[in-house]
């Protein structure tokens, strides 16, 4: 048998059938953001909360995936129960495995806990690492191989006290490079229009603009606020009404003529498939926690794409683990996608990244890792000081 090392890899050629994954670790974090962030649900956020996970092998070789506890509309879960879920109900169909059973394993952990996307996504994403680690590609080879070398993020824009601290904020990221804003909206809808307003009139067309109210408005305002910046060349809505208004999102995308984007209430594929149905959106955004990571969200995007729907890459506010995770993806996606809010994170809201190698960003593009597996590597001091007790 030919035992040469496989390229940047520790493995010889012909051992990746051996590898069994012996260690299921969870590591709870509370990441600093660099401000507080305030959307239109909740006290405004000094820190995420971040729940890594690293699979251990026998031959040494370690896959990372991120998820976060961010509790807003479509998520309940904390630290704690995340934690729970990945030591007590999935761990034993995890342990013994080959990191290459990843279509079993997923289906293991789906059957052992219902809807449990946020808790699957780490476990998803450090199976691609793992795989990726021991054959010494970069995981956008396994998804089929790469499109495009840079991944265009868009600039989110919190809920702040007044327009000049929004528009502030905006021309920060303008000079940055970024000409795409993700607006916040929901709480006063005076501020959102004059927000939006203020937007366009400070950078022209030069922008695209998108509003995003995180499912907390009624059905009457949200027509209103839509109405009201019609008149600004607003990209997309996204998630105005509650995750259980599907009908209520099909009314507004007939009564306006911007188009209508779907977050918080597409967690699986029926979620999908439902809004499809009901022509209730023409955009839709994943996350790596919300969507069960890259095994499951890589099916969103081809349900959509099948659909005609725009894709926009997204994430809560993570580190660069979950960022790379949502690159690898976009890499290896040979259609169109928007600039999205996935690299949020990493373009300047976390205090501090968790990795030795955080990924490399130029203006609003982030560069595509080629190293093995995710391309991001832990570094040990920065979680020992970021642990969560719990």
């Amino acid at each position: 048998m030919d035992m040469a090392v496989t390229k940047e890899s520790g493995l010889a050629a012909g051992t990746g059938s051996k590898v069994r994954i012996t260690r299921v670790e969870t590591i709870p974090l509370r990441v600093l953001l660099t401000a507080p962030v305030k959307i239109a649900s909740g006290a405004a956020r000094p820190f995420v909360e971040v729940l890594l996970v690293r699979l251990h092998t026998n031959e040494g070789v370690v896959g990372i995936g991120e998820t976060q506890a961010w509790r807003r509309q479509g998520s309940a879960e904390t630290l704690a129960s995340l934690t729970r879920v990945i030591e007590d109900h999935f761990t034993p169909h995890i342990i013994g495995q080959s990191p290459f059973a990843a279509a079993s394993i997923m289906k293991a952990l789906d059957q052992a806990i219902y809807h449990s996307y946020y808790a699957q996504a780490p476990i998803s994403d450090a199976l691609f690492d793992l795989q990726g680690k021991i054959l010494g590609v970069p995981v956008y080879a396994l998804l089929g191989g790469k499109c495009r070398d840079t991944v265009g993020g868009c600039a989110v824009l919190f809920i702040k006290p007044t327009l000049e601290e929004t528009l502030e904020g905006a021309a920060d990221f303008h000079r940055r490079g970024f000409r795409s804003f993700t607006v916040k909206v929901g709480l006063d809808l005076k501020a959102d229009v004059a927000n939006v307003r203020g937007i366009r009139e400070r950078f022209g067309e030069d922008v695209i603009i998108r509003v995003d109210a995180n499912a907390v408005m009624g059905f009457d305002d949200a027509l209103k606020l839509l109405k009201r910046i019609e008149p600004y060349d607003i990209d997309a809505a996204e998630q105005l009404l509650p995750l259980h208004d599907i009908d209520g999102m099909a009314e507004l995308a007939r009564r306006t003529d911007i188009p209508i984007m779907t977050d918080e209430c597409v967690a699986t594929d029926h979620d999908l498939l439902h809004v499809i149905e009901k022509r209730a959106a023409t955009v839709v955004q994943t996350k790596v926690a919300k969507n069960g990571g890259l095994w499951y969200s890589r099916k969103l995007w081809h349900i959509a794409d099948a659909a005609g729907m725009r894709i926009y890459p997204g994430n809560h506010p993570c580190t660069s683990i979950a960022t790379a995770s949502v690159t690898h993806l976009a890499a290896a996606w040979p259609g169109p996608l928007l600039d999205g809010p996935f690299s949020a994170g990493i373009c300047g809201g976390l205090a501090e990244d968790v990795v030795s190698d955080p990924l490399e960003v130029d203006g609003h593009l982030v560069k595509v890792p080629d190293k093995p597996g995710l391309g991001v590597t832990l570094d040990e001091e920065k979680i020992k000081r970021m642990r969560a007790d719990l």
